[in-house]
C-alpha cells in the first residue's frame, strides 16, 4: 500500500471573502461561519510555483505544504504591504495572479489519494524506523506490510494518530523532511 502526504493547506470560505489557510493549524476566522476544504496537490503545488516566481519561495512546488511554504506566504505578504496573516486572502491572490476559484477546481484533496513514493524514499522511511527499532524487515525500498505495520507502531509510539501513513507530524518525528525525501543522502 502506498502512502498519502498530507495536505494541511485549506480553502476556508467566509460568508464575506474567500480564503486560503495554508497553515498547519486550521483555524475558523473569528467572526461569521466559515466552510473549510482541503486544497489539492495541484493548487498546492500552483500556489508554492507563484511563490516560487515572486522570489520568496525556494523550495519545490511539490504540492506537499510545509512550513518554508507558509514561510514564503508571509514574507510575500509583507513584502508586498499585505497584511502577514500567512493565510491566502483574496489581495494576495489577486497580487499572485491566482484565481480562488482554480484553487478549488484543482480537484479533490484526498487524503485516500496516494501519492506514489520513490524507492529512495521508502528506504529513508525503512532505515530510519530502524534506527527507532520499529522496523526489522529489509531496507528496500518496498512499501510492503511490514514498513505499513512499523509505521502504525511508530505512531502509537509517538502518541499519533495510527493511520499507518507518512504525514507530516510522522515525517517530522521520525526526523525526515518531505520535500527531500527524494534527494540522494549525503
Amino acid at each position: 500500500m502506498m502512502t498519502t502526504l498530507v495536505r494541511t493547506a485549506v480553502l476556508s470560505l467566509a460568508l464575506a471573502a474567500p480564503l486560503a489557510l495554508p497553515a498547519a493549524a486550521q483555524q475558523a476566522p473569528a467572526s461569521g461561519l466559515s466552510y473549510v476544504q482541503p486544497l489539492a496537490p495541484p493548487a498546492l503545488a500552483r500556489l508554492q510555483e507563484r511563490l516560487r516566481q515572486a522570489g520568496d519561495y525556494t523550495g519545490r512546488a511539490d504540492g506537499a505544504w510545509s512550513p518554508e511554504s507558509q514561510e514564503a506566504l508571509e514574507r510575500f505578504q509583507q513584502r508586498n504591504g499585505l497584511q502577514a496573516t500567512g493565510q491566502l486572502n483574496q489581495a494576495t491572490a489577486m497580487m499572485l495572479g491566482i484565481n480562488t476559484a482554480e484553487l478549488l477546481s484543482a480537484g479533490p484533496a484526498a487524503d485516500q489519494a496516494p501519492r506514489p513514493l520513490s524507492i529512495l524514499a521508502v528506504q529513508k522511511i525503512q532505515a530510519q524506523l530502524r534506527v527507532f527499532g520499529f522496523y526489522r524487515g529489509g531496507i528496500d525500498g518496498i512499501w510492503g506490510p511490514g514498513t505499513q505495520a512499523a509505521i502504525e507502531r511508530f505512531q502509537l509510539g509517538r502518541g499519533l494518530q495510527p493511520t499507518g501513513q507518512l504525514n507530516p507530524e510522522t515525517a517530522q518525528a521520525l526526523g525526515l523532511d518531505l520535500n527531500n525525501l527524494d534527494a540522494p543522502p549525503g
